[in-house]
């Protein structure tokens, strides 16, 4: 029997202001929890063993990666159901990690990687992915692994 847990928006941000919280009241923690606290005090969103960075611009596909690469990250790779509902909350048009550039219709992801399962029916956005040209101008999401 399996367990479905459903993360919001609001907990997420709950947990960063805790985080932050016991960074700022010198509690002593591990250097991870420092390395976290300091991301999150950029606007980063710590979720599932990643931290994630929401632009509040908008560009192309091919800038909002360069603006990712800049900040030690990629654009944001869905690896999982929870990965892409965690994606959702955000309720905005992002540009993800994938791509069709070297050949149309061959998908890959920013680390490489073939498209091989889709958690919905390609910009994501209100339950689906949409392909849409990469000159396009929107908000994109950065993921940096932990």
């Amino acid at each position: 029997q399996h367990q479905i847990v459903s993360v919001t928006l609001n907990s997420i941000i709950i947990i960063n202001i805790a985080v932050c919280y016991f960074l700022e009241h010198n509690f002593e923690g591990s250097v991870l929890l420092s390395f976290v606290a300091r991301y999150i005090q950029q606007g980063w969103i710590y979720f599932n063993h990643s931290l994630y960075y929401v632009s509040s611009t908008k560009n192309t596909w091919n800038d909002s990666r360069e603006d990712c690469l800049q900040r030690g990250a990629d654009l944001v790779i869905i690896n999982s159901r929870e990965e892409q509902n965690f994606i959702r909350e955000f309720k905005k048009r992002t540009w993800i990690g994938l791509t069709d550039a070297e050949k149309e219709q061959t998908w890959k992801w920013v680390d490489g990687t073939t498209l091989t399962i889709r958690f919905h029916t390609l910009c994501l956005f209100e339950n689906s992915w949409n392909d849409t040209p990469c000159d396009t101008k929107k908000v994109w999401i950065c993921e940096r692994k932990m």
